[in-house]
């Protein structure tokens, strides 16, 4: 077994199924924000020319909409939770160090620790995986 094989093997034998009830919210909430995203386009744009970084920012707009809009959908549902995680991943990061962090590290920014919290949400379930509430879990099943 390699290293992929052998974390999957892992996140698939120690999952709780309360972590799949967690999953479904988060995916949700992922997939909300992307909706807010896509509604006030203007204001993601800001944020990300706020943040200094050089990169096309049309391109990164529409890469965290359509990523947050279709990801949410697959990790609330539990399809390929994995690949879509993997996609929100540079998102957040960009979130919670280049942007967020801007505005300093007090309790007030309520934007940073949410940030925080879904990064280290993502991280969980990009290693336990989707869980046995879920279609990865229903297609495996159904193929063996």
């Amino acid at each position: 077994m390699n290293l992929i094989e052998k974390i999957e093997y892992w996140g698939d034998t120690h999952h709780p199924r309360w972590l799949d009830f967690l999953r479904i919210v988060l995916g949700i909430v992922i997939f909300l924000k992307g909706g807010t995203f896509l509604a006030d386009t203007e204001s993601l744009r800001q944020l990300i020319e706020v943040s200094n970084l050089r990169i096309y920012t049309w391109g990164a707009v529409h890469y965290v909409a359509f990523s947050h809009l279709v990801g949410g959908i697959l990790i609330a549902i539990g399809l390929v939770t994995r690949v879509a995680v993997a996609f929100q991943l540079p998102i957040l990061f960009g979130a919670v160090f280049f942007v967020n962090i801007t505005r300093g590290l007090t309790v007030l920014n309520s934007e940073l620790w949410i940030s925080i919290v879904v990064l280290i949400l993502l991280l969980v379930f990009f290693i336990v995986g989707s869980g046995p509430y879920s279609l990865d879990h229903q297609l495996r099943t159904r193929k063996g």
